[in-house]
């Protein structure tokens, strides 16, 4: 992922975004690596942007339920940020889940990079409704 060219993707099933770099970390120790702890999170931390989480809700369909943001390191700690989520807001007469993709209010550190890419994105597109 991180050869120096810009853009991958990848699948890891979790449960939440967190839970996802945790899983990475595991499956990286998993291929014999010799690497720190610190070293193997520094690594994932320089080269992931987002986590974007899909999850089965209770009604069994799948919704994208948030988009979070590797912002760096503190300490032994990957940071990151929670840019849009998912709020759930009740159950319809049919059993379906209610609710709406929402901003948490938070503008990612990444969009800078993209206007310096060409693609703007407007303040408005990350704050809070």
């Amino acid at each position: 992922m991180n050869t120096g060219h810009d853009g991958s993707l990848t699948t890891v099933h979790a449960n939440t975004p967190r839970d996802a770099l945790s899983r990475l970390e595991t499956m990286i120790q998993m291929t014999g690596m010799r690497l720190s702890d610190r070293a193997m999170r520094q690594q994932m931390a320089s080269a992931l942007d987002l986590v974007v989480q899909v999850a089965r809700l209770s009604d069994g369909t799948r919704r994208l339920t948030s988009i979070a943001e590797i912002t760096g390191m503190e300490g032994e700690t990957i940071t990151m940020q929670e840019i849009f989520l998912f709020e759930r807001t009740g159950v319809d007469a049919q059993g379906q889940v209610i609710g709406r993709f929402r901003p948490t209010g938070i503008r990612p550190r990444f969009a800078e990079r993209l206007k310096a890419s060409g693609m703007q994105l407007p303040r408005v597109f990350f704050e809070e409704l």
